[in-house]
């Protein structure tokens, strides 16, 4: 073999075993001691926004031809540091690796960790095989379905009941660095104080304190619950005692979903009114007696009985009474008066001598 030939052929073995050196990457010696250094160690990176970082292959030097950055972008080499620039990144697994050849042959290597997250592009929430209002004590499970989101292990799902946490889940099970879809459920134990409460999830993306230091949450659509419940009424008797003349009012009002309806069974021959309070403006002994409410919906029915007893009201006769001996007494008094004022001064008066014409003692005798 000619001198040129040799010359020829040994930088094409040089290439031929870096690149299978390049190859062989992924089974580099972890235990170096002087490792490549990441700056910075790891990154947090939104789908499709722009990534950099450099590497130190050794800080002791070492043969920069051995060294080199095995990633996907634009890398550079400026003396002792590699550089690695993406404009966008889209791959899921991306870390780039930057490693070096020593001259015990070992390939020394560091992987730069990349966490390359997206947001959910779907979250909401249902109830899980069931449609319709809910049940006052039945069990139903909230369910939060959250759709395309990376990486799915750093997930948390919190439910709420208006903006009160009801309470959270992580995403569990084998996950991959490419976006996944995730179902979340939370036992729900109906009561009427439901009925009408807002029910949402949010999905909430934890990312480390390399992360965006805002909250990443993704909340889903509000889901207003309808709860029937039926009414609830203290099934006892209560004793009503009123005076005749007065206002009898009884009321057995009650809530309930849906709305309960009202029958009144009265102790005397009337009509029974559909509403939920009986008022009689003037009550007397027609009414005494037991009125019995019964409430009613579709769920159940309950029923409150009243005794109503009219006593006689002696206070109009008593103010009578009064204003009559008021009376005569003022007559009585009256006519004392009177009595005393004409035996004082009238009684040493005559009729004829009020009208006599009396001469002057210088006239003489008639």
């Amino acid at each position: 073999m000619s001198a040129s030939s040799v010359f020829l052929t040994v930088p094409l073995l040089v290439s031929l075993m870096v690149s299978l050196l390049v190859f062989e990457v992924n089974s580099c010696d972890n235990t170096c001691p002087d490792k490549p250094v990441f700056t910075p160690s790891s990154l947090v990176v939104k789908y499709g926004d722009p990534a950099f970082a450099t590497c130190v292959p050794c800080q002791s030097g070492c043969d920069e031809s051995l060294a080199n950055l095995e990633a996907s972008g634009y890398k550079e080499k400026n003396g002792s540091t590699l550089k690695w620039k993406v404009s966008s990144l889209t791959e899921w697994k991306s870390d780039p690796i930057c490693y070096y050849i020593d001259h015990n042959g070992t390939q020394c290597c560091s992987t730069l960790k990349v966490t390359l997250y997206q947001m959910p592009t779907n979250v909401s929430i249902s109830v899980l095989n069931h449609s319709g209002p809910m049940l006052e004590k039945s069990q139903y499970n909230l369910v939060c379905e959250v759709g395309d989101v990376a990486p799915a292990e750093n997930l948390t799902v919190t439910f709420y009941r208006g903006q009160t946490e009801l309470g959270q889940e992580q995403f569990s099970g084998t996950t991959s660095r490419k976006p996944e879809n995730g179902s979340f459920s939370l036992s729900l134990n109906a009561t009427k104080e439901d009925d009408g409460a807002q029910f949402s999830c949010g999905a909430k993306l934890e990312l480390g304190p390399e992360g965006p230091q805002r909250p990443l949450v993704v909340r889903s659509q509000s889901l207003t619950a309808t709860v029937h419940y039926g009414p609830e009424l203290q099934n006892e008797v209560n004793q009503i005692s009123i005076y005749e003349g007065e206002t009898l009012q009884l009321n057995c009002s009650s809530a309930g979903n849906p709305p309960p309806s009202y029958t009144w069974i009265l102790p005397f021959n009337d009509s029974s009114p559909a509403s939920s309070v009986l008022t009689f403006k003037s009550a007397n002994f027609k009414h005494e007696g037991q009125y019995n409410c019964t409430v009613s919906n579709s769920l159940m029915a309950v029923s409150v009985i009243f005794e109503v007893d009219v006593q006689v009201n002696f206070l109009p006769y008593i103010i009578a009474a009064a204003v009559v001996l008021a009376a005569v007494v003022l007559t009585i008094v009256a006519a004392k008066i009177y009595c005393c004022y004409k035996h004082k001064y009238m009684r040493d008066y005559n009729l004829k001598d009020v009208f006599r014409l009396r001469r002057h003692p210088s006239q003489g005798p008639y």
